[in-house]
């Protein structure tokens, strides 16, 4: 256990379907870690009950994912945890890159102002799932099963059925939706006879949790053949309660077993630290990184999320963010589903968003592998190279990869999203997240705010009672958010929501309820907007072809 922080331990409790038969509910979720905790808040959020199995009882040994990109805060943000992340981590923008003992360059992830969120918060993961866990059980809507492990998996015609064995004995559910974001060794992937596709890279890299008081920046560094540990690379992040994050490459011939006692990994932090810093090991693993994923992440009524479905190394923070993300497109695709608004078809367009968004960062993780860890003459010397240059020249800067760091994804070839029919110069495009900007208001305030729990239309100008009253009929309605001068309207503090968004008199942009845009136009035009909703809710014909 890290010495900084005390695993919760959560009670096993006996459920009411441990003394019935025939159980059933709409969706279970099979794994309690960041990514199936936050698929259940994802839910409950929209009013949509859930059931988690866990097989274990507390949050995650060890810090593991502790970058969290701008994108998954605004996403925590929606759910209501986001303040929390900011009041305990580490906030940061900036990074440093060395090669051997000196500095080669910098860079600023967010060099402009105007924005909630900063490039990234540094946090432990066990923090972020201890907070899940709060606004799970707060929400009234999430059952939360520990020590709940799934034994078998059956796919009914329509649904699936699971035997749990518990330390009360055995018993089985029912459920419309299975979602398996039970990780890298995922039970129901095994389960199903699915295999991943990808890459498993030979080098090993020890990671360590150092705890320490250190005058390091909040900031990101790298080194590339630093004199502590030459020939190979190192990255070092700030954590809260004064952990420090230590990543050492070690080289291929590594045993992890040897390398990952303290008598070995204290000798290199002290290499790298220096003979007269104090410091305590936290948290100690050593890793082999993997770049691959399932074929398909759908399977009938078991749809695959987080790990269970991709994995990527963690240079560049791309998985737990990437998961997070996959949470972010199901949930309420899932949701209108469950509610009869959507057909069931839509969940399909879960795998033409998020398998290239997997294969983005499985590319881009790829690739800072194979250039931090080249392997062949050829590469080593075209990435010295870069490195050398990069020092005195800003256009060899691009070239060096040390983790090009996540990014949120664009679903730019997206079923569910309507072309641009209308020119425009700036602003998110059709699949693009939303851009968030501050709003004029006492106390500051932010765009992100004012998007409803479902669609809303983002509208530069007024819009008369008769076109509201036409968007707010029927089962999904489309909220209202201007950007105006009026009563009601968000007042565009320094003219940065217009300029991020291109907006003039009439320019509208239809927002789907996981804040991407599925359409905008420079004329506001209800019907335009009811077929694109329509589209984006899997409900036009060709939508899903």
């Amino acid at each position: 256990m890290p010495l900084s922080y005390q695993n919760p331990v959560y009670p096993y409790r006996r459920n009411a379907d441990q003394d019935r038969s025939g159980g059933h509910h709409p969706v279970v979720i099979v794994g309690g870690g960041m990514v199936g905790l936050g698929m259940a808040v994802d839910l409950a959020w929209r009013g949509v009950a859930s059931v988690v199995l866990d097989d274990n009882n507390t949050v995650s040994v060890g810090s593991r994912a502790i970058c969290h990109a701008k994108r998954a805060l605004e996403i925590y943000d929606r759910w209501g945890i986001a303040d929390r992340l900011r009041g305990k981590g580490i906030l940061w923008n900036l990074g440093r890159v060395f090669l051997r003992d000196r500095q080669i360059y910098d860079f600023n992830l967010q060099p402009e102002e105007g924005h909630a969120w900063p490039a990234f918060i540094n946090l432990q993961q066990y923090y972020l799932e201890e907070y899940l866990v709060d606004a799970a059980l707060a929400s009234g809507l999430v059952d939360l099963r520990w020590k709940n492990e799934v034994a078998g998996i059956r796919q009914l015609p329509v649904g699936v059925e699971l035997d749990i064995v518990t330390p009360d004995g055995a018993y089985s559910i029912a459920c419309d939706w299975l979602i398996a974001c039970d990780g890298a060794g995922s039970v129901v992937r095994r389960t199903l006879g699915l295999e991943f596709d990808g890459k498993i890279f030979e080098d090993r890299f020890l990671i360590a949790d150092v705890q320490m008081k250190a005058e390091f920046p909040t900031e990101r560094w790298f080194w590339f053949d630093p004199p502590f540990n030459p020939g190979q690379s190192a990255l070092l992040h700030r954590q809260a309660d004064d952990v420090f994050r230590i990543d050492l490459q070690l080289g291929a011939d590594a045993d992890p077993e040897v390398e990952r006692q303290p008598e070995r990994v204290i000798p290199r932090l002290r290499a790298m630290l220096g003979p007269d810093m104090p410091f305590e090991l936290d948290w100690v693993s050593v890793y082999t990184f993997c770049c691959r994923r399932l074929e398909r992440f759908r399977h009938g009524r078991v749809v695959f999320a987080g790990d269970s479905a991709h994995q990527v190394s963690p240079f560049g923070a791309r998985g737990g963010n990437g998961g997070v993300q996959d949470v972010d497109n199901l949930g309420w695709k899932l949701a209108l589903v469950l509610s009869g608004a959507a057909p069931e078809s839509l969940i399909d367009s879960y795998d033409a968003e998020r398998i290239p968004a997997a294969d983005e960062n499985i590319l881009n993780s790829t690739r800072s592998t194979d250039f931090i860890s080249p392997k062949n003459g050829a590469s080593r010397a075209f990435r010295d190279a870069a490195l050398e240059l990069a020092a005195s020249h800003a256009f060899a800067r691009p070239l060096v990869n040390s983790g090009r760091l996540s990014r949120p994804h664009a679903y730019a070839a997206s079923p569910l999203s309507t072309a641009d029919r209308d020119a425009f110069v700036a602003g998110p495009a059709p699949g693009a997240p939303l851009i968030d900007a501050p709003v004029e208001a006492a106390g500051g305030d932010w765009l992100l705010h004012h998007m409803a729990t479902g669609f809303t239309a983002l509208v530069f100008g007024d819009v008369s009672p008769r076109d509201r009253a036409r968007l707010a009929e029927g089962p999904v309605p489309i909220s209202l958010c201007v950007v105006g001068e009026g009563a009601g309207s968000v007042r565009d503090a320094a003219g940065l929501i217009a300029g991020r968004y291109d907006g003039r008199a009439g320019t509208t942009y239809l927002v789907r309820p996981d804040q991407h845009v599925a359409a905008r136009f420079r004329q506001f035009d209800v019907a335009a907007l009811l077929e694109a909703r329509d589209r984006a809710m899997g409900r036009v014909r060709e939508a899903m072809a």
